[in-house]
């Protein structure tokens, strides 16, 4: 299984839904950058079930411990191993998925695979993965901010057809965080907020999209073929669990144009290059130009609704299966601390290949 990710700044994530526990372990993170378990916590909060009531009630405190790779509070340049025990893991709820495969789930393309599964909350399916993720995410945010100026931001935009005002340029996080959807727009979080509370009351489930945002990010970060800037953003938002959709700048948007009103054109300002427009998402040619970079990540409704549907055994006979369990109404609020996350991931470890091949 493929459970690492990045080159320079590599992560490897471990642990089971309603196993002892989730963490990682973070190679390639460089020496002496400050670091305590409060650095970290933050942002787990921000990820943890039972924070509002449009979210799974599970109830964890998601209290991160590091167990290796620091001394009097900084990172050694060895690696950090983090772990955050599980508390509140119920699986007898899911006693009924040992034997039916839940509908839009990876119960049977993981059986398919593996010959095996772990039928309790998912296991490595789980969306409790991202634990180590976001974990992992803190310290890359961290060493980005410090060392080279740069600010991740992640925000809810759109939950099915209600879509926000926010422009990527400014949005603030204190605005982000103002309410429990994580919407900086509060006319459209209000009525956001009243949707998924709506769709938790009928046992469904929504989607929407999250934007991801970073700022300061210098020119020249990326890869000019395989491992554009782009592709591996791509690449790590399409591994979070429930996404279903990547696009940058203007995206699939972008058809809509001419390639003369689609262009950013070049402009000194403050002796450096600019753009008037940034219709590329601050990366041309799979490296970064300067600008802010921003992209949208499609997640999907939540697979498990509390209503019954059909399905199949593991006997491959046809049946029907009813959820059960503690699930989120919506991925959204939670997602954005992973897409920061994730963002981060892929930033620190161009810097890290930029600062290497070209010293800078």
């Amino acid at each position: 299984m493929a459970n690492s990710f990045g080159q320079l700044f590599r992560i490897t994530t471990w642990g089971e839904s309603h196993g002892g526990g989730v963490g990682v372990v973070i190679d390639g993170c460089p020496p002496r950058l400050a670091l305590t378990e409060a650095d970290i916590q933050p942002d787990l909060d921000r990820r943890r079930p039972g924070q509002s009531k449009i979210v799974s009630p599970r109830k964890e405190s998601d209290t991160v411990q590091i167990l290796s790779g620091t001394f009097k509070g900084k990172t050694l340049g060895t690696p950090i191993s983090l772990w955050v025990r599980n508390e509140d893991a119920r699986p007898e709820a899911y006693s009924e998925m040992a034997t039916k495969f839940r509908p839009s789930h990876a119960d049977y393309t993981y059986l398919a695979k593996f010959g095996i599964r772990n039928w309790q909350g998912g296991g490595r399916t789980s969306a409790r993965e991202t634990i180590g993720r976001v974990a992992a995410g803190a310290i890359a945010k961290k060493l980005l901010r410090e060392r080279f100026g740069v600010e991740i931001l992640g925000c809810v935009t759109q939950v099915q057809r209600i879509i926000a005002k926010v422009n990527p340029e400014t949005v603030k996080f204190r605005d982000i965080e103002s309410n429990i959807i994580r919407c900086p727009d509060p006319a459209a979080a209000a009525k956001m907020i009243r949707l998924i509370e709506k769709m938790r009351r009928a046992g469904d489930s929504v989607g929407g999209i999250v934007e991801g945002i970073a700022r300061g990010v210098p020119p020249g970060w990326g890869e000019p073929v395989f491992d554009r800037l782009e592709a591996d953003l791509a690449k790590a938002m399409l591994s979070l669990p429930a996404s279903k959709g990547f696009d940058v700048g203007s995206g699939f948007d972008s058809i809509l144009l001419t390639g003369r009103q689609h262009n950013d054109a070049f402009r000194m300002k403050g002796g450096k290059v600019r753009t008037v427009t940034n219709r590329s998402g601050g990366i041309q040619g799979g490296i970064s130009n300067g600008e802010t970079i921003y992209f949208r990540v499609a997640f999907k409704p939540v697979a498990t609704v509390m209503h019954e549907q059909d399905t199949v055994d593991v006997h491959f006979h046809n049946t029907t299966l009813k959820g059960r369990g503690r699930h989120d109404p919506c991925v959204l609020p939670r997602a954005v601390p992973m897409v920061e996350a994730m963002t981060a991931l892929v930033l620190v470890d161009h810097a890290l290949r930029q600062k290497a091949q070209c010293g800078k």
